[in-house]
């Protein structure tokens, strides 16, 4: 058990390390693909591709490690971030940006469900939701820590935040490769290796409607990620410097909850009380930020907003790999997918209702939390009804 405790620390490491390396470009992206020729659509597009390769091949790594095993699994992901970061620094033309991104996401789509699946493996039930947070603070951190040293290190060189982002992988592959240790046994491996199952096996019964939950939890924020600067500029003339700040006080919050809470208050109350008190406070958040105006209310409100937030994603990933019968690693890597399809309509989504009102795509963030709201209470009634029929 002492192997397993110490790997926690080690995977919020990998995870803060991969999370550092992505955000690292986040800044600078706009900036180097318009240096190629890239008009605002395609700049868009590049983003998009990216998290198309993740929809689609997530539940596919998530498999492949309940099949071979969790270590190899991982770094085939962080390698192929290492990978497409160097061929995005040498890019001289659109189409390699665009090969590069492509590369990335799909073999990059192997860590987050694959990260999810060891903490599962690792941890008890009763422990479950806290491995799931200190995951999501690896995540939340390393996208602020990312962007800031981007925005530092670009001012020289465009290409420069690219090859950073790089060494950070390599450095992620090698210390997944010296000290990660397997977290399935070769029985477990065998298991799933011989069963013949459906990648949407997870999919089934009152579970699939988690993932339907979490699909309307990602579409708010998304939208919200989307849109948040213009509505910031117009509202309180807010620029780039005070948006930054906003996003790492938001971020460092949720991430401080996510680390420290998460744990505590699922083990308390359990994981459904804590995804539902967690899209009441999302959607509190969404009414607030319409009041937003001025730099201290804005960072107030979106605290507010990532708080809540911050505890949904954890505590249904804790939930669904304590409830699913198919592998942890088919159920948190068809997990991400349906969080990679929120990110791919989210944000046009909410640049649409943007420009047809200001305040538009925070109200639709509070119908969406509503929507959750209600899912999960059906969740809830048809996992009772469930649970009678199997004691029956």
């Amino acid at each position: 058990m002492e192997t397993k405790k110490g790997a926690l620390p080690l995977l919020f490491a990998v995870m803060f390390l991969v999370m550092v390396g992505f955000g690292i470009i986040i800044p600078v992206m706009p900036f180097y693909a318009e240096q190629l020729g890239a008009s605002p659509t395609q700049l868009g597009l590049l983003m998009a591709v990216y998290s198309l390769m993740q929809l689609l091949f997530a539940p596919m790594w998530g498999r492949i490690s309940d099949r071979i095993g969790r270590k190899p699994v991982i770094m085939v992901g962080i390698a192929g971030l290492a990978i497409s970061f160097f061929l995005m620094a040498l890019s001289t033309q659109l189409w390699m940006l665009f090969a590069a991104r492509i590369i990335g996401g799909l073999l990059s789509s192997a860590n987050m469900p694959t990260v999810m699946a060891y903490v599962a493996d690792v941890t008890s039930n009763e422990d479950r939701g806290k491995g799931m947070g200190i995951i999501g603070a690896a995540v939340g951190l390393g996208f602020i820590f990312g962007p800031a040293i981007g925005g530092l290190f670009s001012q020289n060189n465009l290409a420069t935040p690219f090859y950073l982002a790089g060494a950070s992988s390599l450095l992620t592959f090698v210390l997944v490769a010296i000290v990660l240790k397997e977290s399935l046994s070769p029985e477990q491996r065998h298991t799933h290796s011989t069963e013949k199952t459906s990648m949407w096996k997870a999919f089934s019964g009152p579970l699939s409607l988690l993932f339907i939950l979490q699909l309307f939890v990602t579409l708010s924020l998304s939208g919200l990620e989307a849109t948040f600067a213009y509505f910031a500029a117009e509202r309180a003339g807010m620029g780039t410097v005070q948006l930054g700040y906003i996003f790492m006080i938001m971020g460092v919050a949720g991430a401080i909850v996510q680390g420290g809470l998460v744990g505590r208050l699922t083990k308390k109350w359990g994981e459904g009380a804590i995804i539902q008190a967690g899209i009441i406070i999302s959607a509190i958040g969404f009414a607030l930020i319409l009041r937003a105006d001025s730099f201290a209310t804005s960072a107030a409100f979106m605290t507010i907003f990532g708080i809540g937030n911050g505890i949904i994603r954890p505590s249904v990933s804790s939930l669904l790999t304590k409830k699913s019968k198919s592998g942890h690693g088919s159920t948190t890597g068809l997990l991400s997918s349906f969080d990679s399809l929120g990110r791919i309509v989210g944000p046009p989504l909410g640049g649409w209702l943007f420009s047809v009102s200001i305040g538009l795509p925070y109200i639709s963030g509070i119908i969406l939390s509503a929507v959750a709201l209600v899912v999960y209470q059906i969740y809830a009634v048809q996992a009772r009804k469930h649970q009678s029929t199997l004691a029956n």
